[in-house]
């Protein structure tokens, strides 16, 4: 099975480190973390989109780093994507975790690029009946069987 990429995203709730507003803090934590895993920065980009949080975004050689942070909330939310197949991004949201404190982390790895059978990519669907429609359908069934005692008397 060949797989083009791990991909890591995880949610960080409940921050206890107080330096969640400082962006060159966070900028130091993420070129250190880049350097700690040898990993070589194309571009690093920084926003603040909106009063509320703050972007901060690495393109590397082989993959990125996204963090959103939001202070107010205390809450950061990371993305790891590593275009390497033996890539763990998990070691870099462990990094993460450390400088920002979480009480709860909510993380998902996925393997992208997963080549395997046919079948195997075939999506699974599950279909489910709006409650609305149900409503409709037995708001109209009530009505057969009210029609149907009116027309019997």
């Amino acid at each position: 099975m060949k797989i083009l990429a791990r991909h890591l995203t995880a949610d960080l709730f409940n921050c206890q480190n107080n330096q969640l507003t400082n962006k060159e803090l966070i900028l130091d934590m993420l070129k250190t973390l880049l350097q700690d895993f040898q990993m070589q920065l194309l571009s690093c980009v920084t926003e603040s989109p909106d009063n509320e949080h703050d972007v901060f975004m690495l393109v590397l050689d082989k993959g990125h780093i996204t963090l959103h942070v939001y202070p107010h909330l205390k809450y950061v939310a990371l993305d790891v994507f590593l275009c390497q197949e033996n890539a763990e991004p998990d070691k870099i949201g462990q990094t993460v975790r450390s400088f920002f404190k979480p009480d709860k982390t909510k993380t998902t790895v996925l393997k992208r690029g997963d080549f395997g059978s046919a079948k195997e990519l075939k999506p699974k669907v599950k279909t489910k009946v709006a409650p609305l429609r149900k409503i409709h359908n037995t708001g109209a069934k009530v009505i057969r069987i009210l029609a149907r005692r009116n027309n019997q008397q």
